[in-house]
């Protein structure tokens, strides 16, 4: 993941002020107090690193708190109608990822308007995702796996962070390409210990918070998920080099 600090800090800043004020404050008096960053995924994970990264530097130079608020659940839909819920004042912002997109095809239901009644500010970055097993899978490359899953259909776990998550969504475009049968895991927790237990096989994760554990070889990375190769995974093929077509970022 590329975050250009300089012109990441530029962007962040300015995205502090824009969300709606009444007509008594200024932009230039804002944040008086200190804002709220809702996260709609646990601890840990690629959203929640990136925000808190966003919040150590905004606390830094606008000199109040920027405090990361977890509220994982439902595919982060909880997360989102408490944004909505709470006044348009600025001092609650939502970090926004594919995720809220999927939602609004796969909901029926929601309480929320997300194009009516979210507000989007800044673009922060973008994070290619990396498909990673448990070391207790023989597979070394994504062909071997395909092999292995079609050995074995409906028997290896594939862990997200929710239905309708980005990793549920491009394990299931996995699955479809490749043709292979993978039984959906979500977690509204984090997934890594039990991944990391072998109680679910396989996961597509952003690269960050898999990176120390795709270091150490405690997990094992296939491929992964973007059109190109990473600098921060060089030796890692993607997974479009083995199913043609197959692209995925968040």
């Amino acid at each position: 993941m590329k975050l250009p600090r300089r012109k990441f800090l530029h962007l962040a800043a300015g995205a502090a002020v824009l969300p709606a004020f009444s007509s008594r404050a200024s932009a230039l008096d804002y944040p008086t107090r200190s804002v709220r960053i809702i996260v709609g995924f646990p601890a840990g994970g690629g959203p929640d690193i990136v925000t808190r990264l966003i919040a150590q530097s905004l606390s830094e130079r606008l000199g109040q708190q920027f405090i990361v608020e977890n509220r994982p659940g439902a595919g982060t839909n909880i997360a989102t109608e408490a944004v909505v819920r709470a006044p348009a004042d600025g001092y609650t912002l939502l970090l926004v990822t594919g995720t809220n997109t999927f939602n609004t095809t796969l909901y029926d239901n929601l309480n929320f308007n997300f194009a009516r009644d979210i507000a989007p500010v800044a673009l922060i970055g973008g994070a290619p995702f990396v498909m990673v097993v448990n070391p207790s899978v023989p597979a070394k490359t994504p062909p071997e796996f395909i092999v292995y899953a079609k050995a074995n259909p409906n028997k290896i776990n594939m862990a997200s962070f929710g239905n309708g998550t980005a990793g549920h969504i491009f394990g299931e475009l996995f699955k479809m390409m490749a043709g292979v049968d993978l039984v959906h895991v979500p977690y509204r927790a984090n997934p890594f210990p039990d991944l990391l237990g072998g109680q679910v096989q396989v996961f597509f994760v952003s690269i960050p918070p898999a990176l120390g554990y795709i270091q150490a070889g405690t997990l094992r990375a296939l491929a992964v998920t973007s059109a190109a190769r990473q600098e921060f995974l060089p030796d890692v093929p993607t997974v479009g080099e083995f199913v043609p077509g197959y692209e995925a970022s968040s």
